[in-house]
């Protein structure tokens, strides 16, 4: 292999560097967690990771800060992938699950394991070596009951999105089932290009004068939003993340995204709607909410991307919200949805783009004034990940999974993460602790359950 090959490295573009000085402060760490019944072939699954990392040279690149200061983040790729799986035994895994046995509200092995991943920080320390930090983690966890296991992969956002992470699950299964002779890879040297080396130029456009009001306008902004009530923001308990889970039967899950069909909107307009009213409440009183909805920008890059294409290509998009308490629901979805496909259709998400990078970095670098604060009371993604392939994953012995990323350094109240699962809607909802509590997040969720199962129910009388 020539030395040309084994320099291979591109540095980090604008969103990139700002997951990269988030992730230090633990918002960003992305973790794909699989229950499985059966026992896992471990050469086998290391075999699968390494052709996983042959496709996509992201996952076997490095990342590399080039001095003290993090001004400069850079992905150096190997010409070989270089994963080692880490294996946790049943002792081991008994101690991990002890850690939440004071919980009021049932937490699953499963979701237990997933939670101590979303917080295990291999990319907190500020690492001077020549080595770099892996960006693709995976381990293996022996379970109590000896007829299960846990399987996690753990990875850096900057080089994981969501469209990425169900990527990642669907070829990692596809590579389980083939047969060792097939298992051939076909091997990619180049890490692809940042988003903002795609975004078609025109769309970017915005004088400076513009940039600045938009600056000032969202760092105002931010500071008038309504947030949830904290439950702790004096604790000298490190931040850490915790998930509540949020599940629909295939009956709501029809009457809601029947309701969605009808009325004009997208599954995150209703879920967001929901979420604004279980956050407010029965209040009478007027208040300003911040919702951040995450876009995949793939298909409108210059070239198109695939979602072969691993990386981060999502954009942000923030909307203000004024909620006054008695809303109908479908009338709030399409007012929510509205507002950011608005925004959409505007291409702000490609417009604000620098703006937003610049802003996180911003307040990552002042914990001080961000500290008691959020960006917004929640996240929602604009489109819902569609998962039929159940049956598949129950041939190579998955029973369960969840998927989500952490958000206890800079970030929402609440990050959503939601999947139609054989027409299940199923909701990792990730929130900061102890800023929150489980019980305070449980409750929302629930509301929020509630809300969209009405919802459902009452529709056809939109």
């Amino acid at each position: 292999m020539s030395s040309t090959v084994e320099t291979k490295g591109r540095t980090v573009g604008g969103t990139e560097h700002s997951w990269c000085k988030a992730i230090r402060g633990g918002t960003g760490i992305a973790v794909l967690s699989l229950l499985l019944t059966k026992p896992i072939d471990i050469s086998r699954f290391q075999t699968a990771l390494h052709k996983l990392q042959n496709s996509h040279p992201i996952l076997r690149s490095k990342l590399h800060s080039s001095n003290s200061s993090d001004t400069t983040f850079s992905f150096l790729t190997s010409p070989t992938p270089f994963i080692k799986i880490q294996s946790h035994s049943l002792n081991a895994t008994s101690e991990i699950l002890k850690n939440n046995k004071n919980d009021t509200v049932s937490v699953s092995p499963l979701q237990k394991v997933l939670e101590h991943e979303l917080n295990l920080n291999t990319w907190q320390e500020k690492d001077r070596s020549t080595t770099g930090s892996d960006m693709l983690f995976a381990t293996v966890y022996a379970m109590p009951d000896a007829k299960t296991w846990v399987v996690v992969i753990r990875l850096h956002v900057a080089a994981c999105d969501r469209t990425t992470a169900v990527s990642v699950l669907r070829e990692l299964l596809v590579l389980m089932k083939e047969d060792e002779k097939d298992m051939h890879a076909v091997v990619e040297d180049v890490v692809p290009l940042a988003i903002e080396d795609l975004v078609p130029g025109r769309k970017t456009k915005k004088h400076i004068w513009a940039r600045g009001l938009d600056v000032l306008s969202y760092s105002l902004n931010s500071f008038r939003f309504s947030n949830l009530k904290f439950n702790d923001t004096k604790s000298a308990t490190a931040r850490f993340s915790q998930v509540v889970r949020m599940e629909l039967n295939q009956n709501d899950t029809k009457r809601v995204l029947d309701g969605c069909k009808k009325s004009g909107v997208k599954l995150c307009g209703a879920i967001t709607a929901a979420g604004l009213m279980a956050a407010h409440g029965n209040k009478n009183s007027c208040k300003k909410y911040g919702i951040i909805t995450l876009t995949d920008c793939r298909l409108t890059l210059d070239p198109p991307l695939s979602t072969h294409h691993f990386g981060f290509y999502h954009a942000a998009i923030l909307n203000n919200h004024v909620i006054k308490g008695g809303e109908s629901f479908w009338e709030l979805a399409k007012r929510t949805y509205g507002a950011f496909s608005n925004s959409k259709n505007n291409d702000k998400h490609f417009s604000d783009m620098v703006d937003m990078n610049f802003l996180m970095c911003k307040a990552i670098e002042n914990p001080g004034l961000t500290s008691s604060s959020r960006t917004s009371i929640m996240s929602v993604f604009e489109d819902t990940v569609v998962d039929d392939g159940g049956e598949m994953q129950r041939e190579v012995g998955v029973e369960d999974y969840m998927g989500c990323a952490s958000v206890h350094g800079l970030g929402p109240s609440m990050a959503i993460f939601d999947t139609i699962r054989d027409g299940r809607l199923d909701c990792v909802c990730v929130y900061p602790a102890p800023l929150h509590s489980r019980e305070q997040m449980q409750e929302l969720v629930n509301k929020m359950k509630a809300i969209l199962i009405e919802g459902g129910k009452t529709y056809e009388e939109y």
